[in-house]
């Protein structure tokens, strides 16, 4: 579903008959007549493609474009964001997915807003995966990642059980991020940035016991919005695709 993943062979100015689970795909990433989309073929070649034609059980793609590289990073990053006030989740789903994290979990810590608080104000969750696709849609993606909330930190660990550099950003203390990274040349990064007002130490005591290592970005105090952009753009130009 959030991939459209072909089983045969593509070249530009083809035109492709799409049905069964890629046309699924195609739907969930809100594809009509007229929209250009990125799919990938049996080789796992990423190209560019507009629909042009479109019923229940098939669509039409004429293929267009082909990209020098895959367009998923090789850096894959779940980042794990305290769930912050107004408008700003929605921001960084946005930025984030735009930079290349593979999946994004909002969870309540102990100072930030629940997802119930935060909804019976204005109903906006609804929207994530919404945002999600369009970001995708935005950055030429050929992926959409999943935006789920869960209801603690606790719960939130739960998604880090396996290998993987684990970090938390934490602006009381923490190592050097530059150092780490160097110590740890994993393909995988499980990376948690705390609400405004940042995270209480029983909460950095407990990813800490779950093998998750404090980091710290300089000195000064970023909005937890900016943070979780800043570290997603910093981890993809020292181990992902940016370049």
């Amino acid at each position: 579903m959030d991939r459209i993943l072909l089983d045969q062979l593509v070249e530009i100015n083809q035109e492709i008959l799409i049905e069964g689970p890629p046309l699924e795909a195609l739907r969930f990433q809100g594809g009509r007549v007229g929209s250009i989309l990125t799919v990938t073929d049996s080789e796992e070649n990423d190209f560019r493609g507009r629909i042009v034609r479109l019923s229940k059980r098939q669509a039409s793609l004429l293929i267009f474009e082909t990209f020098p590289s895959p367009t998923e990073s090789p850096l894959e990053i779940i980042l794990l964001q305290a769930l912050p006030e107004k408008e700003r989740m929605e921001l960084i789903i946005q930025k984030t997915i735009e930079l290349g994290v593979s999946a994004v979990f909002a969870f309540k810590s102990n100072k930030s807003i629940s997802l119930e608080e935060r909804e019976s104000k204005q109903k906006k969750a609804h929207r994530w995966q919404d945002i999600a696709v369009k970001a995708v849609q935005q950055s030429r993606r050929a992926k959409v990642p999943s935006v789920k909330y869960l209801p603690s930190l606790e719960e939130a660990l739960k998604v880090c059980e396996g290998d993987g550099l684990k970090i938390l950003l934490w602006e009381k203390s923490g190592e050097n991020l530059k150092t780490i990274l160097r110590q740890h040349l994993s393909r995988k990064i499980y990376a948690i940035v705390g609400p405004e007002g940042g995270f209480a130490e029983d909460e950095v005591i407990l990813a800490k016991a779950r093998g998750f290592i404090p980091i710290k970005l300089g000195e000064r105090i970023l909005r937890t919005e900016t943070a979780a952009i800043a570290l997603v753009g910093i981890l993809q130009y020292e181990l992902g695709d940016l370049n």
